[in-house]
């Protein structure tokens, strides 16, 4: 009986655009935790000074960036996503998510348009293809045995 809900668990962390959650670093929110502890890190060291008076040596120029990049930080911290896509989390105007509602399809892997599609075309920028293999995976293999396999993340596109 545990096996089964697990499986249904990962099968909602398949997104309708075919990436898979459990995947995603944001999900994840390792990169966030990370942040979060090398800000308190530079924090308590008073890295703020350290960068400051080495960014006055030639050598050490680039720390005159060290503002920027402890914002960055940040701003990564916040990268949680507290809901998965099939719960409403994602981007709020993803309308690959409104077309799978509105066609009452599982994914776009259940659609004959999604080799065309141009609302799948806004995830290349930080997937490339691997959306599309993976839809392409799910529509050969079912879900099931997606969620057996590997599962791509970024595929450099051709």
């Amino acid at each position: 009986m545990e096996t089964r809900l697990c499986n249904e668990e990962n099968k909602n962390l398949i997104a309708y655009c075919g990436l898979y959650c459990g995947n995603c670093p944001i999900y994840k929110g390792k990169i966030a935790d990370l942040a979060r502890d090398l800000r308190k890190e530079l924090r308590e060291a008073r890295f703020d000074k350290t960068a400051e008076a080495l960014s006055g040596t030639s050598f050490f120029e680039t720390f005159n960036g060290y503002p920027q990049c402890y914002e960055v930080l940040g701003a990564m911290v916040k990268l949680r996503c507290r809901k998965i896509c099939k719960d409403g989390g994602g981007p709020p105007f993803c309308k690959i998510r409104k077309c799978c509602q509105k066609k009452g399809v599982e994914g776009c892997w259940e659609c004959n348009e999604f080799e065309t599609c141009k609302k799948l075309d806004f995830l290349k920028p930080g997937h490339g293809d691997a959306h599309i293999k993976n839809i392409r995976k799910i529509n050969k293999q079912g879900t099931e045995e997606f969620l057996k396999g590997g599962k791509y993340w970024y595929v450099k596109p051709k």
